[in-house]
């Protein structure tokens, strides 16, 4: 079965050509069917790959595979071939299933908007480029795959083109994910001109061989390769792009932030484990990123209002969380988390989804209230997720992955209590502002009636990932030990005083704090909250925290109006003014030159005559 590799991302292409060509002439079951099938066969595919991978392990415990040589010059031959072990097969597996799920949502969320096939081939195409990114056993390759989720993050988010807000947000992550992309394509040429391959594995020992610890070829392309990783995954200072993604459709929000795009950057940094262990500085920096996003994001997410949001940023925090534990070198840790976050994020999306489809397109979450009554199967799966997101202890999965990541911030060959304590910090705000955000949708009054209620489509993939939700933790020491063959294991070094229990003990401690934080202030008392934030100082933290810390502000001082600026200086082109004279010199010879043009014989002889003479002249006295 593991032959069949090369299947898991050629179908749902296929489909997605189909969709692009025939789409409009496909009723909107026949799109369903292609969309939803594809995603459907390729999960069934990567199961099938997996049990032959465990059952039967290849040699080394990886499997290549060669499809055809994609360039042939000079030697530089880049093939499109796929690279199958521990670390990529468990992100296969949870991108085609998780993907699934979202896909079999989608076909009745979207049933009544227009696009339903354009949507479909979008979301195929999303997914198969993702699962080229992941299977790619060279760079290039890999960047291919790279650029394809970038293209159809902008096709997603832009969905609704009709409001200019939505291709607003489009071109935002476009053009910052840009950025990102652009660091790493020069990464990839520092990688190829010093080292001679892109294919991954070969890369990774050459680097090993031919630079020592903290080489500046190492640290320089290690800092380009987290330039694209801080991009994608949207961390700091790029994460601004992220919560205005939310402008696409609640499916493409669960697909973007559980399974694919945002993940890639983790992905790729453990892929390249070992040129980030040649650039201490780099990993450090790793570490340094993720803590500081995950506070910002957090505390960002408290002043939210639109349900959506708060979630984008709950993303950004998370992810933080996984860049944390890379950086720290808690490798399987951060994969760990990825896996559980995957199951519970794309569970509040899509329960996020039903909640805004009952309320008829309502998103903020003032002007929802008393729904666990109305939205039973919402309620109890949206619960269950976000008891996962915060941590309840020893029941949920997001408690066993992210109180790993803690520990190891804590206790890792690099880590530092300062890790810890932003850990641990990071743990309390998402208590705080998950269950801020559970009790103002589905506590308190009914703020607005609800007009429609999901199907079966919508219910059963809520089901199905909050059993996820719940027994995924569960898979930590089998996990653990299977991405053991593709990752470096984590070296504990500074466990000292604090024990791995004490400091699940204290995580679990302060997520009952943030849960009695949040029932006091949105479910209790909810005048406290307002008074707090009616004061000067609580006034002016909210504005900007909900403003994302002002990076938008600074990158539209910095970047942005000063382009404006020049450009109003500049309507005329400077460039074009060079053109522009050489064409009136031109023109200047011509009238001069037509002048002379006068039908008049003798003054051509005359003219001639004269030439003739003063040619002689020149040679004769020169």
């Amino acid at each position: 079965m593991i032959r069949l590799l090369w299947l898991i991302p050629a179908l749902p292409f296929a489909s997605a050509l189909v969709l692009v060509l025939i789409g409009s002439r496909l009723s909107k079951r026949w799109a369903a069917n292609l969309g939803v099938g594809s995603i459907g066969l390729s999960a069934v595919i990567t199961t099938l790959v997996a049990i032959g991978f465990l059952t039967s392990p290849p040699p080394a415990n990886s499997y290549s595979q060669l499809v055809w040589t994609w360039i042939d010059v000079a030697g530089f031959r880049p093939q499109i071939g796929f690279y199958l072990d521990s670390l990529s097969l468990v992100m296969l597996l949870v991108v085609t299933f998780v993907g699934f799920l979202i896909h079999v949502y989608s076909a009745e969320f979207m049933i009544e908007d227009d696009g339903y096939s354009r949507f479909f081939a979008y979301m195929n195409l999303f997914v198969a480029s993702m699962l080229t990114l992941l299977m790619a056993d060279n760079l290039l390759l890999l960047y291919l795959g790279w650029e394809g989720v970038g293209l159809c993050s902008y096709l997603l988010i832009g969905f609704w083109y009709q409001d200019p807000a939505n291709g607003r947000a489009a071109r935002k992550a476009f053009i910052l994910t840009r950025i990102g992309d652009t660091a790493l394509s020069i990464g990839l040429y520092l990688l190829f001109t010093q080292l001679g391959t892109l294919q991954i594995q070969d890369l990774m020992q050459r680097a090993s061989a031919q630079w020592p610890s903290g080489s500046s070829y190492a640290v320089a392309a290690a800092f380009l390769l987290l330039g694209g990783a801080v991009g994608k995954s949207g961390q700091l200072p790029l994460q601004v792009w992220l919560p205005d993604a939310m402008a696409g459709p609640t499916p493409v929000s669960a697909l973007l932030h559980a399974a694919t795009m945002v993940t890639a950057g983790v992905y790729l940094i453990a892929r390249t484990h070992v040129l980030f262990s040649l650039a201490p500085s780099a990993q450090l920096a790793v570490a340094i990123v993720g803590a500081c996003t995950l506070l910002l994001a957090g505390f960002s997410a408290l002043t939210q209002h639109d349900i959506k949001r708060i979630l984008a940023y709950s993303t950004i925090s998370q992810i933080g969380y996984m860049f944390l534990a890379l950086g720290v070198g808690a490798w399987q840790a951060a994969m760990f988390h990825f896996v559980t976050h995957a199951f519970f994020k794309a569970l509040l999306f899509l329960g996020a989804g039903v909640i805004i489809n009952a309320l008829d397109d309502e998103h903020s979450i003032f002007r929802m209230g008393g729904l666990r009554k109305e939205l039973p199967v919402a309620f109890w799966t949206f619960l269950i997720a976000g008891c996962s997101l915060a941590g309840l202890p020893f029941l949920t999965a997001g408690f066993f992955s992210k109180d790993l990541i803690i520990w190891d911030a804590w206790s890792a060959q690099h880590g530092h209590p300062a890790f810890w304590i932003a850990g641990i910090t990071g743990a309390l705000l998402t208590s705080l502002y998950t269950f801020r955000l559970i009790f103002r949708v589905f506590f308190g009054p009914l703020s607005t009636p609800v007009t429609k209620r999901p199907g079966y489509a919508m219910t059963v993939p809520l089901v199905v990932l909050a059993f996820l939700s719940i027994v995924g933790g569960y898979l930590k020491d089998p996990l653990l030990g299977f991405l053991r063959s593709a990752l470096p294991s984590t070296i504990e070094a500074h466990a000292g005083a604090l024990t791995e229990i004490r400091s699940e003990s204290i995580a679990g401690l302060i997520f009952l704090v943030g849960l009695y934080f949040a029932y006091l202030f949105y479910l209790q008392k909810r005048n406290w909250a307002d008074a707090l934030v009616a004061k000067p100082l609580g006034r002016m933290l909210h504005q900007w925290w909900f403003a994302d810390w002002g990076f938008d502000w600074i990158y539209d001082k910095v970047f942005v109006e000063p382009f404006i600026w020049a450009s109003e200086i500049n309507k005329s082109d400077f460039v074009d003014a060079f053109y522009t004279g050489v064409a009136r010199l031109a023109e200047w010879f011509y009238r001069g030159l037509s002048s002379t043009e006068t039908g008049r014989v003798r003054w051509y002889a005359a003219g001639m005559a004269a030439g003739t003479v003063l040619f002689l002249a020149v040679v004769f006295f020169k």
